[in-house]
């Protein structure tokens, strides 16, 4: 599979699941990462896909050692109204969407350009609204 390669500078969101995909080497989302870095993007994710991400089976030395290189973007009061906001523009209920709502939420603040890795990409496309260059991983 080709290497895919990023053409911006400004902020690299992982969601979830390219989360899960740097916790387990996964050899695309890794070179993704190091691609962006070189760039000088900041890599970040919102506090929220973390719990998404973490199982039993999370090796937590792993866990520990690739969050030491982002940036853990926190969820509060006003950022989960920004959240639900986005929801209900895109027409999407928070039981399903809750946390790609805070991820793109998280995103849409970030330094500009914003690039996001997720295997999720009709929804964040639809709560992002062409605003951050979706990445599937």
């Amino acid at each position: 599979m080709a290497r895919r390669r990023l053409t911006h500078e400004g902020t690299l969101v992982l969601d979830s699941e390219g989360f899960s995909k740097l916790l387990t080497d996964d050899e695309q989302v890794v070179a993704l990462v190091a691609e962006a870095r070189s760039r000088g993007m900041e890599v970040v994710i919102s506090a929220l896909a973390i719990i998404e991400a973490v199982h039993a089976r999370t090796n937590k030395s792993r866990l520990n050692w690739v969050l030491s290189g982002l940036r853990v973007v926190p969820v509060g009061d006003e950022e989960a109204r920004a959240a639900s906001k986005l929801l209900m523009d895109a027409g999407l209920h928070g039981h399903k969407y809750a946390i790609d709502a805070a991820v793109a939420e998280a995103a849409l603040r970030q330094h500009r350009p914003v690039v996001m890795l997720t295997s999720d990409t009709d929804d964040l496309t639809k709560l992002c609204g062409g605003r951050v260059r979706i990445v599937e991983v």
